[in-house]
């Protein structure tokens, strides 16, 4: 379906210059001279390629239907993720290349959402918190104070990302999927 260029979203995928594109990024600028656009930073489907495009914010771009659909991850096949239907428990390949830079918090029985486009897998959303381990922290510095006193720590996935300076390694905390930052200490 066509839509308007500025109601483009991340997440979204469209069809441009007879090829699939699923939306990461997009900004609207304007100028101080001349219409705003919109700049919109998308991956291929089927290449894997990014690019920028510009569009003026009234162009209208080609929209595609996805259909959601619930799985849970079972283990990756080389290149491929190998996900299961909970309902009839058939099993259900996908590129790991989808997952983008989300893949380090994909862990063993999580429950995904998969974007499809008939029938072919486009996206994948993981749940929006997960919890992980610190197995790196640095000691605290002292003299800092408590409000912006960020410390940098390793987690169990290999990501690096900033946690309060109470946090100790062998921890474990909560960290938002899309950014991989700190949330709060995991309870109990």
């Amino acid at each position: 379906m066509k839509q308007q260029a500025n109601l483009i979203r991340a997440g979204q995928v469209i069809e441009h210059e007879g090829q699939r594109w699923t939306v990461l990024k997009q900004q609207i600028i304007t100028p101080g001279k001349g219409g705003a656009f919109i700049q919109v930073e998308m991956r291929n489907l089927k290449t894997g390629n990014k690019t920028n495009e510009r569009w003026r914010t009234a162009d209208t771009v080609e929209r595609l239907t996805t259909e959601d659909r619930d799985f849970t991850y079972s283990y990756t096949d080389g290149e491929n993720l190998v996900l299961m239907d909970p309902e009839t428990f058939e099993q259900f390949m996908v590129p790991a290349a989808i997952l983008g830079d989300s893949a380090p918090f994909l862990q063993d029985n999580m429950a995904v959402i998969v974007a499809l486009v008939e029938g072919d897998p486009v996206g994948i959303t993981l749940p929006p918190q997960v919890t992980l381990e610190v197995v790196e922290a640095d000691p605290v510095v002292k003299g800092q104070t408590a409000s912006s006193s960020y410390k940098p720590a390793k987690l169990s996935n290999g990501v690096k990302t900033l946690v309060p300076p109470f946090i100790e390694a062998g921890e474990r905390i909560v960290v938002r999927t899309e950014d991989g930052s700190y949330v709060e200490r995991a309870k109990g």
